[in-house]
This record gives structure tokens, C-alpha cells and sequence, in this order.
């Protein structure tokens, strides 16, 4: 029996391609690239059978024709419905779209294990880094306490930048002139990205569902180039890092600005890089470190994908799990202040947060006058009762803008 045409050995694995953007389109290219290799190791060659775009490609011809569908069209409509009939006719579907995973994950989950296909999605969380794939596999039967890291590259890529002189507008500037940023880069500065995608690894490594308004999440707009040279002179780099992690018999999940000491894994990643932590006890710590934003990086981590699902691996996700989500948790806070500096300013501000159970660890004083300031960094002590004790500071007379304060991450890993 002859070679199927286009195939040089084994018979062909074909791949419905749903989008063909910035990644459809390196992931295309990628895919012509390794399949020599790809066919050695499997035995079969990967060949895309069908593309839909907005102009070209019937879906129902293409899923007729393919044992795997990838979809890179990002949105929710019609993505969702083109996944749901995928495997509910019996396909293995791979995806990069952490929007779709985030808001209707739970969806997805039990559709594929209905059918029992298997639904990938090692590209909606960072990248090339194999975060997705190490939850699943490695560390499946590993007790995870917490995930940490970076997840979102334009924005490291922004900070990284401030921290080096820029001010905002300058680095975001620089980004979109590179490409890591977007026209329209809102759900990168804002941090919703990354809470998309930390309400995905909070889903895999605690087994219970998150949606993506279940995250509260903080940008980086709001950040002073003053807060960077503060946090140089006390020794700290700022981030935008998502966590999730086990708290009061719950899960934590969240996104916001935090300062970090030099030895702590994440705070030596600059520019457009992504890193995870992933903590238990059972492993102490793994952090996980690569390029976070491009169209040829994410295309790798889709094949990866492909490549799994080839070779039989990663099973259909496991039934949820029933966690309370925990909102109120402690954290070390940095809060700058600016004031008059009038006798008893600073016992006012101390008295203030003391009331609030607020402990000082550090205060630096700059400038005299009405344009002094107050930087101090706290010891942790829960949300609310510093957001309490910071509204109450704001009151004061002397107290001449909105108070800025900024997590601080105390841990380090030498």
C-alpha cells in the first residue's frame, strides 16, 4: 500500500488549524519545520489539514478531516463552540486562548472528560515555559502549596525598563515599539492577562474551579518611577506577580505590583521573560524561567502540545474539587506618603497604623517642607487591615496625595 501523498512514511496525523494570526501562522511554519523529526519519533507525520480564517475554511469540513484540532483564534465566540463540537465528536483538541479557559474552563473540562478526549493548553499560561505540562505530569500526584511568578512578559518588559530610569509612557512605548506590547495594551497593564492565566494554574494545581471575575487582580499604571528609586534604595525590584496558593483551608488567588528581595527566584527575571515558581514540600521549590511573549515562542509551546497529544499523553483533566476561595490574606506592604512635614507628622502616621495592628519594619524620609516624604515598609499583616489603616492615614490634613502602597514579598531563596 503506497505512502499517502505528501507523506513520507507513516501514514498522516491531521491537524485542523483554527486561526491563522501572528501565532496560526509561526505555528504553521513550525510545524513544516519539525515534522521530519516529529514523524521519526511517532511514527506518523503531522500535517495541517484544513484552515479556517474569517475568509477562508468550512469548520464542519475541517473537523471532519483532522484527528486534532488546534485553535489560535482567540475570543470566546466562536472558539468555545468550535472546541465543544471538536470533542464532543470525539477529537483531542489543543489551544492557546487563556480568555476561553478562564471564563468557561469548567465547561471545557467536563466535556473532554465526558468524551474522554484530551484538551491541552500548555500556551495560554507563559509561554514557552512548561508550567501546564509539569502541573499535569510531573507533578500530578505532588501536593502543591503554591504558585507563584511572572506571567505576563509586556509587563516585565515595562518594569524592567522604569527600573533602569524610564517613566511609564517611555517603557510602554518602547514595548509597542518592539512588539511585546499591544496597541491597545489595557489587559496587560491592568493585569487581567495574568489573572486569566493564574485562574488557570490555580484550576490545575488545586483541582478546583476558577473563573477569571473570581481574581482579583492589580495593574502596574498606577506605578511612580519615584516607587522604583525608593525600592532600589531598600534593596527591592518590583514585579507584577501572580499567586495562588492554599490559605485557611481555602485558595488564594490573585494578581498585583509586589517588591522583592535579591534572592528571591523571581526577581532576577527581566525583560520579556516569564518564570513560575511552584512550592510544596514534598519538592521545597521549582521555578521555571522563559520567553513569555512572541509569536514563534507560543507556536512552540502549541506543538508541544500537538506532540503530547501524538504520543498519547496527558490524560482528560480530573473532576473539580470544592475550595473556598480566600480573598483576605496577609502580606508585608511598602507605603509611600506624601506630606508637610509639620511636628508629629510621623506620630501621627504610626499611631495610625498601630491602631490597625499596622507594624513598621523601615522608614525612609525625603525633602522638608510640603514636600516631604514618607516611605516605610511594613511587616505582614492582613489586607484589610492595612487598606483600613491607609484610608485613615489619607484623612490626615497633612497627608498630600493619595497614599501609594505596593506588596512586599518577604521570602528568599538563597
Amino acid at each position: 500500500m503506497g505512502a499517502t501523498p505528501g507523506v513520507r512514511g507513516g501514514p498522516p496525523f491531521r491537524i485542523g488549524l483554527l486561526g491563522h494570526g501572528t501565532v496560526g501562522a509561526a505555528f504553521a511554519v513550525l510545524l513544516e519545520e519539525r515534522a521530519d523529526e516529529i514523524e521519526r519519533f511517532n511514527g506518523q507525520r503531522p500535517v495541517i489539514s484544513g484552515v479556517l480564517t474569517r475568509s477562508q475554511g468550512n469548520f464542519e469540513e475541517i473537523l471532519a478531516g483532522a484527528d486534532l484540532l488546534v485553535e489560535l483564534m482567540g475570543g470566546t465566540e466562536p472558539a468555545r463552540e468550535y472546541l465543544l463540537a471538536a470533542m464532543r465528536s470525539g477529537k483531542d483538541v489543543v489551544s492557546a486562548n487563556k480568555q476561553l479557559l478562564s471564563q468557561h474552563g469548567e465547561e471545557l473540562f467536563e466535556t473532554a472528560r465526558e468524551h474522554g478526549v484530551r484538551l491541552r493548553f500548555e500556551a495560554a499560561v507563559a509561554g514557552a515555559v512548561p508550567v501546564v505540562r509539569v502541573l499535569e505530569e510531573s507533578l500530578s500526584a505532588t501536593p502543591i502549596e503554591r504558585i507563584h511568578g511572572i506571567v505576563n512578559g509586556t509587563t516585565n518588559f515595562i518594569l524592567t525598563e522604569m527600573s533602569a530610569g524610564a517613566s511609564y509612557a517611555q517603557a510602554l512605548a518602547h514595548a509597542q515599539q518592539l512588539g511585546y506590547a499591544e496597541a491597545d495594551p489595557s489587559d496587560d497593564v491592568s493585569g487581567r492577562d495574568a489573572a486569566a492565566k493564574m485562574a488557570i494554574l490555580a484550576r490545575l494545581a488545586f483541582g478546583t474551579p476558577v473563573h477569571l471575575d473570581d481574581v482579583p487582580y492589580e495593574g502596574i499604571e498606577h506605578l511612580h518611577g519615584d516607587d522604583m528609586a525608593y525600592a532600589r534604595e531598600l534593596g527591592l525590584g518590583l514585579k507584577l506577580i501572580g499567586t495562588a496558593e492554599r490559605r485557611d483551608g481555602g485558595v488564594s488567588v490573585r494578581v498585583y505590583p509586589a517588591l522583592l528581595y535579591g534572592g528571591h527566584p523571581l526577581a532576577s527575571v527581566v525583560g520579556p521573560f516569564n518564570a513560575v515558581t511552584v512550592e510544596s514540600e514534598a519538592i521545597t521549590e521549582i521555578t521555571m524561567s522563559g520567553p513569555g511573549a512572541g509569536g514563534r515562542q507560543t507556536a512552540s509551546a502549541v506543538l508541544g502540545d500537538v506532540v503530547s497529544v501524538m504520543t498519547g499523553g496527558a490524560r482528560p483533566p480530573a473532576p473539580p474539587l470544592s475550595l473556598p476561595l480566600i480573598e483576605d490574606v496577609e502580606s508585608a506592604f511598602y507605603l509611600h506618603l506624601d506630606v508637610a512635614d509639620h511636628p508629629g507628622v510621623l506620630a501621627a502616621v504610626t499611631q495610625a497604623l498601630g491602631e490597625h495592628e499596622v507594624s513598621i519594619k523601615s522608614v525612609v524620609q525625603r525633602g522638608l517642607g510640603e514636600n516631604a516624604r514618607l516611605v516605610m515598609v511594613t511587616h505582614p499583616v492582613r489586607e484589610s487591615r492595612m487598606s483600613a489603616a491607609v484610608e485613615q492615614v489619607a484623612a490626615f490634613e497633612f497627608v498630600r496625595s493619595t497614599p501609594r502602597t505596593i506588596r512586599v514579598i518577604e521570602e528568599e531563596f538563597i
